[in-house]
């Protein structure tokens, strides 16, 4: 029987440029998968790749992204989101935006497409699929998207949602269990990275006050993101993952 592939990008705001590179250079070779898994930007990135939309990631990373439109104090103070999340996913990519995404193309595309969100009010992993994309509805990236306090929660269905990464920030696991045995699993940042729960303590209190189950989420972050990088290690050995991940992240970090 042959083997299921699927592939899965962890985003990580601005750090994942590096994804979007996989993925350019995964289309110049005529490499594809049988399922996408995206968390946060990694989502984004992944519906270009899917619509083969060669280049558009790296123009969104490199120009839009400096424009206080897209990211900025001005947009925090505006409407409680440093990140404008209706401006990347909507303004830019919508048919008439700047940038559009081709819908038919991603559409027609025969891969799976799952975006992993966190329920801002029980904390639960929310999985979204293809079928919750539509022609200029790009909502469930703008979910994954919405940084806990540097964004308010994005709310599809009456229901509120953080970035995908404080609740299952690599979805390997999931994978497996849908039936995966040929994994690609996209890191933002260098493969032997241990992350620490500090820089989570300060927003994880600011959260608290409203979404406590999220916040409780976010205070974990450090140690889930840790498990599952060395899960995707163990799988790896066994041959079911290949783990790409930058040598650096070259001074960048989510928001900057």
């Amino acid at each position: 029987m042959a083997n299921r592939t699927a592939m899965i990008d962890v985003g990580g705001g601005f750090r994942a440029i590096y994804g979007a590179g996989v993925m350019d250079r995964m289309l110049e070779d005529g490499i594809h998968v049988d399922h996408c898994y995206g968390v946060s930007a990694g989502s984004a990135n992944m519906v270009s790749y899917i619509s083969g939309q060669h280049g558009r990631n790296h123009t969104f990373y490199t120009q839009y992204a400096f424009r206080k439109e897209y990211a900025s104090f001005d947009s925090y103070v505006k409407n409680h989101n440093y990140a404008n999340l209706d401006y990347v996913y909507s303004t830019l990519s919508n048919h008439d935006g700047e940038n559009p995404v081709d819908y038919e193309a991603f559409a027609a595309n025969p891969t799976e497409f799952t975006v992993v969100a966190c329920n801002a009010d029980d904390g639960s992993t929310k999985y979204f699929d293809k079928s919750d994309v539509g022609y200029d509805n790009y909502d469930i990236m703008k979910a994954s998207s919405a940084v806990p306090v540097a964004c308010e929660p994005y709310v599809i269905d009456g229901v509120p949602y953080y970035d995908g990464g404080i609740a299952d920030p690599i979805p390997v696991q999931k994978a497996i269990d849908d039936g995966y045995d040929r994994i690609v699993v996209i890191l933002t940042r260098p493969k032997d990275t241990v992350r620490e729960q500090k820089k989570d303590i300060g927003p994880a209190t600011i959260l608290k006050r409203t979404h406590p189950e999220a916040a409780e989420k976010l205070m974990n972050r450090y140690q889930t993101y840790n498990d599952e990088v060395a899960l995707s290690k163990e799988y790896e050995k066994d041959g079911r993952v290949l783990i790409l991940a930058p040598e650096s992240m070259y001074g960048l970090n989510t928001l900057s």
